[in-house]
């Protein structure tokens, strides 16, 4: 690299889930055919990873358990979300011996973005070989398997892991802005480009681009008359440009705050029942706020049905508190469902989000709202997570959780939807 020009790593954990569990069980990763998925569920369930060596067979990741061809023989293994945590900061530490937390972003619990600038010259290494250093540490010590890509930039060195390591012997890929221009402007299908997705690709294949140069070459001006604003992403990525620090993600907040929360159903539920499911979510969702100490005056609530996981229903509401207690959330949020579900379809998938979060010193009521009761009401909340945070989640139930279809008491005991292990 080039003095003053910076050095960014991603690296990747390969099929981080599907990897621990062969770890655990003393198996080597790629080539051990093993999918990690709840057997208790049915067979529509999703697998939560596949393991490299049924990847080669074909078997994609994130299938459903009964795609998987039946003359495969693969092991099951039921997900342990806080096995996969703990292996997680472990590997993260690994970092840290080498690195400032400052120069290192999680991007997702298998995947890092590394500044590794500044220690190339202190540790008197080439890129490739720092790589290379991270990634053997993290097999001899978790015996889990990684590929890195490296670039000049975060948008390269995430291109650099997502196409170019895949053909490479080592797993690591290395891309410039030429070397990008070189060898994948070109490069088909264009989803596979990080920030562009199906739905950014059917516009462009509208404008008859396929490829990154067909994005470099296009008229700007029809570019942003299509794309708005974001049209200066699409071109610049379209370079192998990106300007965007590790110090400006470590700077970043977000304008608004908002937190949200879905079920995908086992199977499909009826009117009622799904019902039960979105006000257990609500106290959840209020037992958060007040965790928290935030406020909402905006709810959405969406469900999606068995016979159709495309199509969303969904509606909004501005409420005329700003508040987080439940018993105020919970009427606008059936109202909601009410008005929006179809009683004559089972519902597959439901959830809600509260936006423009607010300090809750912001709380705000009517008038006709009785005072003595929103106080009283807070709490009893207080107390509850005072409970739950001894106790175990479980230690505190509503009626509506003992009802057949209501699911808070298992999802009480799990990370994320999955099984804690």
């Amino acid at each position: 690299f080039m003095e003053k020009q910076r050095c960014y790593m991603v690296i990747d954990m390969k099929s981080f889930f599907a990897s621990v569990e062969c770890a655990e069980r003393g198996l080597d990763a790629m080539k051990t055919k093993l999918i990690v998925a709840d057997p208790t569920r049915t067979k529509s369930t999703i697998c939560l990873a596949v393991s490299p060596a049924l990847k080669k067979l074909g078997v994609k990741n994130r299938c459903r358990l009964y795609e998987v061809p039946t003359n495969i023989k693969y092991i099951i293994a039921p997900p342990r979300m806080n096995k996969y945590i703990q292996y997680a900061s472990n590997i993260y530490s690994i970092y840290l011996k080498y690195m400032s937390k400052e120069d290192i972003h999680v991007y997702s619990i298998d995947e890092c973005i590394l500044d590794v600038t500044d220690y190339l010259k202190i540790y008197k290494m080439r890129a490739i070989d720092f790589a290379k250093l991270l990634m053997k540490e993290i097999y001899d010590n978790l015996h889990i398997p990684s590929s890195a890509g490296i670039g000049t930039n975060m948008y390269l060195a995430k291109i650099a892991l997502d196409i170019t390591a895949k053909k490479s012997p080592d797993r690591i890929g290395y891309l410039t802005e030429e070397k990008f221009k070189k060898e994948l402007w070109n490069h088909r299908p264009i989803t596979d480009f990080w920030g562009i997705s199906k739905g950014i690709a059917t516009r462009l294949s509208k404008m008859a681009i396929y490829d990154m140069e067909g994005i470099a070459k296009y008229p700007e001006e029809y570019l942003y008359k299509e794309f708005g604003i974001n049209a200066e992403i699409l071109i610049d990525h379209s370079k192998g440009i990106e300007t965007c620090l590790m110090s400006d993600i470590k700077a970043y907040k977000t304008k608004s705050k908002s937190i949200s929360s879905s079920q995908i159903l086992p199977c499909g539920y009826s009117f009622d029942d799904a019902k039960i499911i979105l006000q257990e979510m609500i106290t959840e969702g209020c037992y958060r706020l007040e965790r928290e100490k935030y406020v909402t005056n905006l709810i959405n609530v969406f469900v999606m049905y068995d016979d159709d996981l495309i199509t969303v229903s969904h509606a909004s509401k501005r409420m005329k508190e700003t508040t987080n207690l439940n018993f105020i959330i919970s009427p606008y949020a059936v109202k909601l469902y009410e008005e929006i579900v179809d009683k004559c379809r089972k519902v597959r998938r439901v959830g809600f989000s509260f936006s423009n979060l607010l300090p809750i010193q912001f709380e705000q009521y009517d008038l006709f709202t009785n005072i003595h009761k929103v106080e009283e009401e807070h709490r009893l909340t207080n107390c509850i997570l005072y409970i739950k945070d001894k106790f175990g989640k479980n230690a505190v139930l509503k009626g509506i959780d003992l009802f057949e279809s209501a699911t808070a008491r298992e999802r009480n005991n799990q990370i994320g939807g999955h099984r804690v292990g």
